[in-house]
């Protein structure tokens, strides 16, 4: 494509796609140093459990061992942290126990490290595991969040009742003043149910020590290589960070799972300096499902209260929120800085109320996965409200017109202001698309067949480019949430770009290779794309929460401009001009009003020879660097809708329609854009109709442990889905006007899913996942 037609708006294909559909990519577990080692975790079979011994001398002497790692290698060292700090509201801080890299006399959930063996081979490794004799006291588990502080059993000694923090938002009191004016008040109480994450490349690490310069080397499957060695070398092991590199070369996914620090990779560093030699481990995929940071898993009750006319007058909601056996990373942010902050939605509900509370169990860690807080929120909202429509015998869609945000910027009552939004655009042009208008004449095809038809809305808002540290910070964040970039430009005019962002599956290497083409005017060619290794790029924050366009993008914006007004200074002098008197477009510096003008190249190669430039006040060289902190977060917002047909004889729920209208702002490539809500349909669809992490009540054993017994959604699962991005309301407090995509589908879609089943069977209430069991149930139920 020619650099003057623009690359802002195109649908370039990814340049990265060539090398993963060839077999050509680079993933941690494709890392073989000299000398590797392997490593493998022994894991607790128990829920709940004292080590009152652990024996691992018959396990040393077997063929191959090199050494065996356990919890008394790590008793000096700092507990895995949690970056962010949650207030009471009697004004204490969070419960936070010691989170061991390896378990420190006591285990907490099926699948604690317990021990890391290193040997020649990984099946010298897993053999020798065996041979390590534990003896364990089992204790009663505490599985079920809702009963988590009514068990006599205590999963910390620090938090006896279970209890980590009991956190609100809002306005408790003017909330229940309107509650007691309400003309109608619906209620609901629904689970929003444990996810495993599954992204497709499982975790893996593989660590290397330099005795000659005492530097460490971490290769990881991350989303966030700065902070990965950040947390670990400042707070857990004390190594000094300029002697640790940390590289994320191509990642298969993350979804949120892989933005945490794990004990998994911190053993790792410390084994490779035992033995002197490079250790690698990856997860294998029942690993995965014990040890990855499972998601979502809220106990929650919902009331809206409305006057006579239908308009809201608060919410009021009530959560418990399970963080599993210890604080990960960003978990104690989720159910509350990511949730209750999303609760006013789309609407001008005056007042609204929401407390948390967080619990320990006895399960796998709970954070971020994909949305993270934002679906929670977005289904408690718009579940509610459609049921309220209903109890009214209102029209959905005519509900929410009648209480949507029309005047922006619009302060929420819970502490985000939404800078800019057309929700009526959106809503109008879905239920277009959707052809709701056709649906009565397809409801009544589908009665003539036996099959109930049902439709459901959703009306989402999530706040994205997860950054503004201030306001992150007043909000309990221990680090800051900018990003940077840094342009270097070479004397032949190719760009190369830095990123702290990190590329695992959004398409970084075209998207901000085509934002600086069309900001320089070259082609896309000259522009390469370099992420994930904290010895070559600046220090950055990584990527989750639809920050790297909004965030990361626009630092990189920034470290451009920075070179352009350069190239000004350089080409004033090579035109005999005024700096002033410069303009630059389309890759070509010129004189305004005139028809002298010099190309970028030759700026570029000129800054470089310093004898032909007033290098007395410019420096040689052209490259420049930007850090970007927001003021405020973004607001993608949009309107789904599902059309589902079931049969009510099996319960088997097919979802005929699906169609997705959103408000991205400014779209850099929209084949990117479209693909990542694909994606994020698939995993919201799936939540809502398939999966779910089950643990045994009794023994806290992990039921859904394989693709046996956890369903993941397959092709045949999802009809075409319609999508669409508006040409919505740009960002305004960003230079490419854009928001962020890639949780979106995952946000909206569970509770459109869930909306048309019970519109279909004429139901209150379809708990998730909606499977042919739970619907064939709730259908008895219901007669």
């Amino acid at each position: 494509m020619n650099a003057r037609q623009g690359f802002i708006g195109q649908s370039v294909k990814r340049r990265e796609d060539t090398r993963f559909l060839t077999g050509k990519g680079q993933y941690t577990d494709d890392i073989t140093l000299p000398g590797q080692t392997h490593g493998h975790f022994l894991r607790s079979p128990y829920a709940h459990a004292t080590i009152k011994s652990l024996d691992t001398s018959a396990a040393a002497a077997a063929p191959g061992v090199l050494a065996i790692l356990t919890g008394e290698h790590f008793k000096a060292v700092g507990g895995l942290p949690c970056g962010w700090l949650i207030n009471s509201l009697d004004g204490t801080p969070m419960k936070e126990p010691k989170h061991p890299v390896l378990a420190d006399g006591k285990v907490r959930y099926v699948g604690d490290r317990v021990a890391l063996v290193v040997a020649e081979t990984l099946e010298q490794a897993k053999s020798a595991a065996e041979l390590i004799e534990v003896d364990y006291e089992e204790l009663t588990p505490v599985i079920d969040a809702a009963q988590a502080k009514k068990i006599a059993s205590s999963v910390h000694v620090e938090a006896p009742d279970n209890q980590c923090y009991h956190w609100g938002i809002g306005d408790k009191d003017g909330t229940e003043a309107a509650f007691k004016t309400a003309a109608h008040v619906t209620t609901l109480k629904f689970r929003n149910n444990r996810l495993v994450p599954n992204a497709m490349e499982p975790r893996a690490a593989n660590a290397s020590y330099s005795r000659a310069d005492d530097n460490y080397t971490l290769y990881v499957s991350n989303q966030n290589p700065h902070v990965e060695r950040l947390l670990m070398c400042a707070f857990v092991l004390g190594i000094p960070e300029h002697k640790m590199r940390v590289v994320a070369p191509d990642v298969g996914g993350g979804f949120g799972s892989k933005i945490f620090l794990y004990g998994e990779e911190t053993a790792l560093v410390v084994a490779s300096k035992m033995v002197g030699r490079p250790v690698k481990w990856t997860c294998d995929r029942s690993e995965a499902f014990l040890s990855d940071a499972h998601g979502r898993d809220h106990d929650s009750v919902a009331e809206l209260a409305l006057d006579k006319d239908g308009h809201f007058l608060a919410l009021r909601a009530t959560t418990t929120a399970n963080m599993g056996a210890y604080l990960s990373t960003f978990a104690s942010s989720i159910p509350t800085i990511l949730h209750a902050t999303l609760l006013a939605g789309q609407y001008k509900t005056p007042k609204i109320w929401c407390e948390v509370t967080a619990v320990f169990t006895n399960t796998a860690p709970v954070d971020a996965y994909r949305g993270a807080g934002r679906p929670e929120a977005t289904y408690l909202l718009e579940r509610i409200v459609e049921t309220a429509a209903h109890e009214l015998k209102v029209d959905p869609a005519a509900l929410r017109r009648r209480n949507f945000i029309t005047t922006f910027p619009y302060a929420t009552p819970v502490g985000l202001t939404y800078d800019t939004g057309d929700y009526e655009a959106t809503l109008s042009r879905a239920i277009e698309l959707a052809e709701v208008g056709g649906f009565a004449a397809r409801k009544a095809a589908s009665e003539a067949k036996g099959l109930k038809r049902g439709l459901g809305y959703s009306c989402y808002i999530e706040a994205c480019g997860i950054a503004p540290s201030s306001v992150a910070g007043a909000l309990g964040a221990r680090a800051g949430l900018f990003e940077a970039g840094e342009v270097r430009v070479h004397p032949t005019g190719k760009v190369t770009i830095f990123t702290g962002s990190h590329s695992h599956g959004q398409g970084h290497e075209t998207t901000f290779a085509q934002v600086v083409a069309d900001r320089l005017g070259i082609p896309m060619e000259d522009v390469v794309i370099e992420h994930g290794d904290t010895s070559k790029v600046l220090f950055g924050m990584g990527t989750y929460g639809s920050r790297s366009l909004a965030v990361g993008g626009t630092a990189i914006v920034k470290a451009v401009d920075k070179v352009i007004a350069k190239g000004r200074k350089i080409a004033a002098h090579l035109l005999e001009a005024a700096d002033t008197d410069i303009e630059f477009e389309g890759g070509v510096f010129k004189v305004a009003g005139t028809d002298k003008s010099v190309p970028f190249a030759a700026v570029a190669l000129t800054a470089y020879v310093p004898h032909n430039f007033p290098h007395d006040k410019l420096e040689p060289g052209l490259n420049e660097n930007a850090f970007y902190d927001p003021s405020n977060f973004t607001y993608p917002a949009g309107t789904y809708i599902c059309e589902v047909e079931v049969d009510p004889a099996t319960g088997r729920t097919r979802v005929d329609r699906f169609t997705a209208c959103d408000d991205f702002g400014n779209v850099v490539n929209p084949m990117i854009v479209e693909g990542q809500v694909h994606g994020g349909l698939a995993q919201g669809i799936g939540q809502a109709l398939l999966e779910h992490g089950i643990y045994d009540n009794e023994t806290g054993q992990l039921l859904t442990g394989s693709y046996m017994d956890y369903t993941m959604p397959r092709a045949d699962d999802f009809c075409h889905f319609t999508v669409e991005t508006v040409k919505g309301t740009p960002c305004t407090h960003n230079p490419l006007g854009v928001k962020g995509c890639g949780e979106a589908g995952a946000i909206g879609s569970p509770p459109a899913v869930i909306n048309a089943i019970c519109d279909a069977l004429d139901l209150k209430d379809m708990p998730m996942p909606a499977t042919p069991h739970a619907v064939w149930q709730a259908i008895q139920n219901n007669r």
